[in-house]
């Protein structure tokens, strides 16, 4: 996931992630995997990366308007980066993502939780800054994100959804391959501490 780091955006946003203190924070999914995917296909490591996702935990508050706070926060914090950050507490996804999805969706007890949660095997991955070096966390491994392999995520079936994504993904890089099936046998969780801090 070195790559990741090769988008300045991700780089930067990592290196103020301490400093906001935020419980169980992660930059997870598309300004990872998509950087990832944009130096795979010969792009500019930023160039159609819409939003960077930030997951924490807070289960002490599950507000729309405490997360919202939070939002307001982080954005300033980044806002010279000249990119959306969007910002979610994942202790209160179950709140809202029927309402907004069409699909149930039980409470997490964790940010890697929610990681684990994404639509499409291979773009569940997170980093994590700590005292050591970054953490990396890839329930799928890391095979189905740098070989552009798209897959229905096992933990969280939902074929509708999936197929919308997938089509948005292979849209935007048509070098992707779109597949149907989960995985088989599934791939082995990937933890990581202790990489090179951005």
């Amino acid at each position: 996931m070195d790559q990741a780091l090769a988008n300045p955006a991700n780089r930067a946003i990592l290196q103020r992630l301490p400093a906001l203190g935020l419980p169980d924070a992660w930059l997870v999914a598309g300004c990872l995997f998509q950087t990832v995917w944009n130096l795979r296909g010969g792009r500019p490591p930023a160039e159609g990366i819409r939003d960077y996702d930030l997951f924490y935990f807070d289960a002490a508050d599950l507000s729309a308007e405490a997360e919202n706070a939070v939002g307001h926060r982080v954005q300033a914090a980044c806002a010279d980066l000249g990119v959306t950050l969007e910002v979610k507490n994942q202790a209160r996804v179950h709140t809202w993502y029927e309402a907004y999805f069409g699909a149930p969706y039980s409470p997490l007890r964790s940010s890697t939780e929610g990681i684990d949660r994404f639509l499409v095997d291979g773009t569940c991955v997170g980093l994590q800054p700590r005292p050591g070096g970054l953490t990396l966390y890839a329930p799928d491994g890391l095979d189905g994100l740098m070989q552009g392999v798209l897959r229905p995520n096992r933990r969280s079936p939902d074929a509708r959804l999936y197929a919308a994504k997938a089509r948005d993904y292979q849209r935007r890089w048509p070098w992707l391959r779109v597949l149907d099936q989960v995985a088989q046998p599934a791939a082995e969780a990937l933890l990581v501490h202790g990489m090179a801090a951005p």
